[in-house]
């Protein structure tokens, strides 16, 4: 029995190592990320099981009578994000055809995502309690698209199946697959449980700032907007964040960062 066990686990584990891809997302950019990425879920996959995350997130807010309640806002949201998007073709070709979604959430909660493929949630809290400047908005919602191109949650999605095999072992094939790797329920976990790590955080901290620069918003917006979010709660850091990077060493690696894109912010400009 154990060594049929035994057997069985390494043809699991044989499959999803098969599978695995190292992947470039993204290309680099005038500020040069250049991590490769290990995937044991495509690209597709990911997408698809991001809009029907969405889409419940759409119509449960929709439901409350919470989404777009603003409609100034919301087209405020829009107009800033549609400034931005143009400029993902830097990083990803295709990024500019996605299906874009934007929309805003009536909540006095901190916090905005964009899910793969371009989900984009903004809820009217982070604008409206941070007093937020269009630049400022740019920065947040770059930071977020950051994370939709260099696709981090398919990568944090590859690591959650990778140590569900490990802890699994043979019993992903006899019927733990089908519940525990529900892409749709690891997408939403992913986006409103679990915190992004400081790799990625960094990551989408520089790629926001390249793309608010290049879409003509001063990208010092960046290092006054994580300020206004630390000023909000002194006794810890808000939703948006709880991530790894110390919010002082955040703050003066984005002010060392912000020369590298100005030439890109003042060609916008002229």
């Amino acid at each position: 029995m154990f060594r049929r066990s035994l057997i069985l686990f390494l043809a699991v584990t044989g499959v999803f190592v098969g599978g695995c891809q190292t992947v470039q997302t993204t290309t680099p950019g005038a500020v040069g990320i250049q991590r490769k990425q290990r995937m044991l879920v495509s690209e597709q996959e990911v997408e698809a099981a991001a809009a029907q995350a969405y889409a419940q997130e759409v119509q449960k807010a929709r439901a409350k009578g919470t989404l777009n309640k603003d409609p100034e806002l919301t087209a405020r949201v829009r107009n800033v994000a549609q400034r931005l998007i143009p400029h993902t073709a830097v990083f990803r070709q295709d990024a500019p055809g996605w299906n874009w979604e934007i929309n805003t959430l009536q909540t006095d909660d901190l916090n905005a995502y964009a899910m793969p493929g371009g989900k984009i949630m903004v809820y009217s809290g982070l604008v409206e309690r941070l007093k937020l400047t269009d630049a400022e908005l740019a920065a947040v919602i770059g930071h977020e698209i950051a994370h939709a191109l260099r696709e981090h949650s398919r990568e944090r999605i590859s690591r959650q199946y990778a140590q569900q095999i490990a802890l699994a072992g043979a019993a992903v094939l006899a019927g733990v697959q089908g519940s525990a790797l529900d892409l749709a329920n690891m997408v939403a976990t992913v986006t409103f449980q679990l915190p992004h790590g400081r790799e990625q955080e960094t990551e989408a901290d520089i790629i926001g700032l390249e793309l608010m620069a290049r879409a003509g918003y001063d990208p010092n917006a960046a290092v006054s907007v994580w300020k206004k979010m630390l000023a909000e709660n002194q006794s810890g850091p808000p939703e948006f964040l709880s991530t790894h990077p110390s919010p002082s060493t955040r703050i003066s690696e984005l002010q060392a960062l912000v020369p590298k894109v100005m030439p890109l912010y003042e060609a916008a400009r002229s």
